[in-house]
């Protein structure tokens, strides 16, 4: 997997996640293409190299051309995405990083019940909207899969708002760092100021986990901020790469017992027991018993410490007088699920990794099956429509079996 790591050593907000993002490669076209989805004007994104204590970076400001003063509401921000030609995984993660950012502050505020018509103050300008999906949508972009954090470092000293004099780490930065639980960097000695603005703050405990990866690194982009301190760099490092990931070995149990007496209406439910109460896999063989009875190979896969619990399951659910047990060694692929955007809306596919590379895809059937229910294709067809969208969007190489292209949905 394709993973980013942000060090927030000299502080984050949204614009020095875009400013990161573009200096590790993204060019700024590309995510104004993004931003011009919402179909918003009035703003216009500048990208230009700049130094922060001796480190080089880009540094992205959102210029607002006309009505500055015009302040949106959570309502309005909300409006704006689900309206706009966003891809849905954009559209999803924006809202979530918009909808903790209102109960942070929300919470800040002592608000009891959530008004998202109230007119917002600093945070209501269109800077907000295109700092939150500008990051988002640049993410995507780069192809990044997981995104984690260094620990988010507080500020010192006092800032001025609209609403006063506040301590540098706002309380509205605080209410987001509390609900997700993230790790801090308690403030340095000296007024450093505001660190990690609201904005940062719900970009960062909203996309990311907070620990340290293994990966092997490619690209690495450092987001400049608006301010030139003497005593520490105003720069955050995002650091690109693929994640380091090889098969794993596990150690499991195989229990096994042949069955020649019992009702085969009886297997099916057997199945479901077994899966129910932690097995990793049931299966089935048809075997030939003493006296030349046809019986069947009743096989159960499991995690060591589900042994004597599912022993018991089979011997209450089954006619068995005994059942073999013997440990194995699994070798397991590197896996993961996602969701991918095809014609007929999401789709869960399973992703097989070999080292870091993803190497094969295959839909999940529930969902291929509830498709093909609602638009009455067949379910082959859409098996086939939706691992040659999963195999060219995550692997990108022409599909094993010939590339085609998926029909529109009547």
């Amino acid at each position: 997997m394709k993973v980013a790591y942000c060090d927030v050593f000299g502080g984050a907000s949204g614009d020095m996640l875009i400013g990161a993002i573009v200096d590790a490669g993204l060019p700024i076209n590309a995510l104004e293409v993004e931003i011009g989805k919402l179909g918003i004007s009035g703003y216009n994104l500048k990208a230009k190299k700049s130094e922060r204590a001796g480190i080089q970076g880009t540094q992205v400001v959102v210029e607002i051309e006309s009505n500055p003063e015009v302040s949106y509401t959570w309502s309005d921000f909300l409006d704006i995405v689900e309206r706009s030609s966003l891809s849905t995984t954009v559209k999803r993660q924006s809202i979530s990083v918009f909808t903790n950012l209102a109960e942070a502050e929300n919470r800040a505020h002592r608000n009891s019940s959530s008004d998202n018509d109230e007119p917002l103050a600093e945070l209501g300008s269109l800077d907000t909207i295109i700092d939150i999906v500008g990051t988002v949508a640049g993410f995507k972009l780069l192809g990044i899969d997981r995104i984690f954090s260094s620990s988010i470092p507080m500020g010192s000293g006092i800032i001025s708002s609209r609403h006063g004099l506040l301590p540098a780490s706002s309380p509205a930065t605080l209410e987001l760092i509390a609900m997700a639980g993230a790790p801090i960097i308690t403030p340095r000695i000296g007024n450093t100021g505001e660190l990690v603005t609201p904005t940062g703050a719900a970009l960062l405990t909203s996309l990311a986990e907070f620990s340290s990866p293994k990966f092997h690194l490619q690209d690495i982009g450092y987001g400049l901020g608006a301010r030139n301190p003497k005593d520490f760099p105003n720069a955050l490092s995002l650091w690109i790469g693929v994640e380091q990931t090889e098969p794993n070995v596990n150690s499991l149990v195989l229990l096994e017992t042949n069955i020649d007496d019992m009702n085969p209406q009886i297997f099916g439910y057997v199945q479901e027991r077994l899966f129910s109460e932690g097995a990793l896999d049931v299966w089935f063989a048809s075997i030939q018993m003493k006296k030349g009875r046809p019986g069947v190979l009743l096989s159960v896969l499991l995690p060591k410490e589900l042994e004597h619990q599912l022993v018991s399951v089979m011997f209450s659910e089954t006619s068995t007088l005994g059942i073999r047990t013997r440990e194995v060694k699994r070798f397991e692929a590197v896996r993961e699920s996602k969701i991918i955007e095809t014609l007929f809306g999401d789709v869960h596919v399973k992703v097989k990794y070999l080292k870091g590379k993803p190497v094969s895809v295959s839909p999940e059937y529930d969902d291929c099956s509830r498709i093909a229910k609602d638009y009455q294709i067949p379910l082959g067809e859409i098996l086939q429509q939706v691992s040659i969208r999963a195999w060219d969007l995550i692997i990108g190489n022409p599909f094993p079996q010939g590339r085609g292209e998926a029909n529109e949905p009547e």
